[in-house]
């Protein structure tokens, strides 16, 4: 099976990738394109599968750019060496050819940018935690560092869990709130006293917010598609011993 990869029109012609579970060597409840070197599942198929999205990026297996991610608002900026691949960060931001930034997910959300006329990409992992404690406007500013114009950069959400997939208790509605009484409209009334979070509508406002060109969801939920996404959520629900993690690639 071939592999499928979503793009979005708004970052061409750069090229990227939120690429699904299709098209993988992995087997099992990772079945599929499992690109997480943090799962149980067996090291060197994990390696086919990277390689794969290498290959679909036209760069080398070095050249595919990841970082030990940890619901964080850091930020590292890539040079012409790649990082250490222990090296902890939530999102990463380079100017340099030649190079893949990529992130990791299984519900939360992988965000690329692209500020095409300064030569400057970014991509974000951003959970819940990383999206309220600031990770994409701290990668916004890494790539204001590198020459790059809040006002050209395009930032594009992709697949992640949707809101009618994403129940949560009222202590994670406070959470929200105390930051900021207007997030209640993120919320919708589920069963009894729980709650239903809209994940992607909190990260475009926060985008948008801060100021970006052009914000925008691709609008796919990972919980809802087994066929093409992984997702933690419905591992855990289903009582899997582990989940596949999807990637997402952009290089210049």
């Amino acid at each position: 099976m071939t592999l499928e990869i979503l793009t979005a029109d708004s970052l061409a012609p750069i090229r990227h990738g939120f690429f699904t579970r299709l098209g993988g060597a992995s087997s099992g409840i990772f079945s599929g394109l499992n690109c997480g070197t943090g799962s149980s599942d067996q090291r060197e198929v994990v390696a086919i599968n990277r390689a794969r999205v290498a290959s679909a990026l036209a760069v080398p297996q070095e050249a595919l750019i990841g970082v030990h991610q940890t619901h964080s608002p850091q930020v590292l900026t890539v040079g012409s060496a790649p990082p250490n691949t222990a090296a902890r960060a939530d999102a990463l931001v380079t100017d340099q050819p030649g190079l893949a930034l990529s992130v990791l997910t299984a519900d939360c959300q992988p965000v690329l940018f692209a500020d095409r006329a300064a030569h400057v990409i970014g991509a974000a992992h951003a959970g819940w935690r990383g999206a309220l404690d600031g990770v994409l406007e701290a990668t916004l500013d890494a790539m204001e560092a590198l020459g790059a114009q809040r006002a050209n950069i395009t930032a594009v959400i992709g697949p992640c869990i949707s809101q009618p997939a994403y129940e949560v208790g009222p202590e994670f509605f406070d959470d929200f709130t105390a930051h900021n009484p207007l997030y209640d409209r993120f919320f919708a009334n589920g069963a009894g006293a729980r709650l239903q979070f809209d994940l992607p509508g909190f990260g475009l406002h926060r985008l948008r917010q801060a100021g970006v060109g052009h914000a925008e969801w691709i609008r796919h939920c990972t919980y809802q598609d087994a066929r093409r996404f992984y997702s933690y959520r419905r591992a855990t629900h289903e009582k899997d011993a582990d989940y596949g993690r999807l990637i997402s690639a952009i290089r210049l």
